[in-house]
């Protein structure tokens, strides 16, 4: 969690970084290009979730105001009911954009083979490398078996206290620790802290099956309705993107704005400038 101290710290970088996004959307000047020195070190990128309420060609708009390269995809955006050749259209249609696709999800996955396969079928027409997930846990035997045929990674998502199964990145952990290497986890900070568990050491506890990230920031550690721009919040973000450095994380960062999903636009051009302002202060 924050201190005064570390906040304070970073509050001049991050208000800089800010500077950059803003002059990033003027006509001839790449945010990407500006911000490509401070993000180096870790993969930021963006959950498509984020635009859930807007068509993907308008979530892909938005990503090159963010100056975003890489990106997750929700269903939403990418639909598991379209025909394989209408998955693999889209595809090209984000790749063409300038989109690196790191993954999508979340999908939910009961204990059943022909449905897993299917989803791994979609998978593999959308160019999703890694799959996070919520699965039953009597479906695990049958995920690896696809994870090894289909050559993807499978990522369980945590989804805090209201979860069963995943509650904790811990819990996940557990579950595939012992299976193939293709098996491993998508840590949501959110829902980590709202369980009482301190996202930083969650990642150093999980770090060799640690595949996604996704990053929000929340006003009240317990409460799931007070999330608030990243850099806003109790989430210790400096020391997060420290250990990820340190623990030699190769996952994207994925900012997941949850909050003014009608507009949410603005709220995600100070979270990604924070971002961005957080690994600035990194490298120097």
């Amino acid at each position: 969690m924050t201190t005064d101290r570390s906040r304070r710290q970073f509050c001049t970088t991050a208000a800089a970084a800010t500077a950059w996004t803003t002059l990033g959307r003027l006509p001839g000047v790449e945010t990407a290009a500006l911000a490509a020195g401070a993000a180096s070190r870790l993969k930021l990128g963006v959950a498509s979730y984020s635009m859930r309420e807007f068509s993907l060609d308008r979530a892909l708009e938005m990503a090159k105001t963010l100056g975003v390269t890489r990106m997750t995809f929700k269903d939403v955006h990418v639909p598991r009911t379209d025909s394989p050749e209408t998955t693999r259209a889209l595809r090209a249609k984000i790749e063409a954009a300038g989109i690196t696709i790191m993954g999508g999800g979340t999908i939910t996955i009961p204990n059943d083979p022909a449905k897993i396969k299917k989803e791994f079928e979609y998978a593999r027409n959308a160019g999703f490398p890694l799959i996070f997930v919520d699965p039953d846990p009597a479906a695990l035997d049958t995920v690896e078996q696809m994870a090894k045929e289909y050559d993807i990674k499978v990522a369980i998502h945590n989804h805090g206290p209201e979860n069963k199964h995943w509650p904790r990145p811990q819990d996940g952990y557990a579950a595939v620790k012992s299976r193939d290497k293709r098996l491993g986890l998508c840590i949501d900070v959110g829902h980590t802290l709202r369980t009482g568990t301190d996202p930083v050491q969650a990642c150093r506890e999980c770090r060799d099956r640690l595949y996604d990230m996704h990053v929000k920031d929340l006003a009240v550690k317990t409460d799931k309705d007070s999330q608030v721009a990243v850099g806003r919040g109790v989430i210790d973000f400096p020391a997060l993107f420290r250990t990820l450095t340190e623990i030699g994380y190769q996952g994207q960062v994925g900012l997941e704005y949850e909050i003014n999903a009608k507009d949410p636009l603005p709220g995600m051009i100070e979270s990604m400038a924070y971002m961005r302002g957080v690994l600035a202060a990194m490298t120097t």
